[in-house]
């Protein structure tokens, strides 16, 4: 994005880094990235926001830089939200409607669960609502065929691996998870750049690890707000293409008695994981609908 400066926030040991673009006065939108992935994914549908009068905020999830890693700290969707909910301290006064992608979906649903009031409106981009994930049995043998990378993260020697030859295992998930979407070096060298860095590396594959870690209090927090209903208007987005998560998913699992004030669901045709990237025309039509 054009105009774009950088904000920093402190937690604890952590530097955590955000672009923000806009006028001061609008309303904020706070767009959260996903993995493997940067804020820039959101450049196109970012400036599509700012000319509709929008503050926009892009954050990098904690890990995604060198300066927001620490070998004593957390990384994980629950900690993650609580992030979220610090960086929407940063525009007291102003309503902020957070967007997330892939574990930014996440860890947005975790921060709305958390302190709905503190939220205008919450829109999901290729991560179903968890409330009801049992309705998805029926898809779960194939979802699990889909999801088998996860084990790969589970390993010691994922951080290693995923940096081996410019990060040709990033490149090949991006290949699979949105088929058909000819990205380019372009697309690709802001990936490239972070997790070039061992430190980012490490620290973006342990959220797959924490999903496991059960004897930790945020993992376990996290599987409860999971639970929990999302008290603000809710859009859910999913591509049809969807190659690491099927859009089929939305449909068996969203239960609108867990969205007490309203979601609505949206299937973008020709379009696989990263929407954002890909379709961002139509994605920034649903979100200037769902944001007004």
């Amino acid at each position: 994005m054009n105009h774009s400066q950088t904000i920093d926030l402190k937690q604890g040991p952590l530097l955590l880094r955000a672009l923000v673009s806009g006028p001061a006065d609008g309303p904020v939108a706070l767009l959260v990235h996903g993995f493997p992935d940067t804020p820039h994914s959101w450049d196109a549908v970012g400036d599509g926001l700012v000319r509709a009068g929008y503050r926009v905020v892009r954050p990098w999830l904690r890990g995604y830089t060198p300066e927001s890693v620490h070998l004593g700290a957390q990384y994980d969707a629950f900690t993650a939200g609580l992030d979220l909910l610090a960086w929407r301290d940063q525009f007291a006064g102003q309503p902020v409607h957070l967007v997330g992608h892939d574990w930014g979906a996440v860890a947005g649903m975790a921060a709305v669960a958390t302190n709905a009031s503190a939220w205008k409106t919450l829109s999901l981009l290729a991560i179903p609502p968890f409330q009801k994930v049992e309705r998805a049995w029926r898809l779960l043998p194939r979802q699990m065929r889909m999801s088998a990378y996860m084990l790969e993260m589970q390993s010691t020697k994922a951080p290693a691996k995923v940096m081996i030859d410019d990060c040709a295992r990033l490149r090949e998930l991006w290949t699979q998870w949105s088929p058909g979407w000819a990205f380019t070096d372009t697309d690709f060298d802001p990936v490239l750049h972070a997790f070039s860095d061992v430190r980012v590396a490490w620290a973006a594959t342990r959220y797959y690890r924490a999903l496991f870690t059960v004897h930790r209090a945020s993992t376990r927090s996290m599987y409860a707000l999971s639970r929990q209903k999302l008290n603000v208007p809710v859009l859910a987005m999913a591509g049809v293409r969807d190659g690491c998560m099927q859009a089929g998913l939305l449909q068996a699992m969203v239960e609108p008695s867990c969205f007490p004030k309203g979601i609505r669901v949206e299937l973008i045709d020709n379009c696989g994981h990263f929407l954002q990237a890909e379709q961002p025309d139509a994605v920034l039509k649903e979100l200037l609908h769902h944001l007004a």
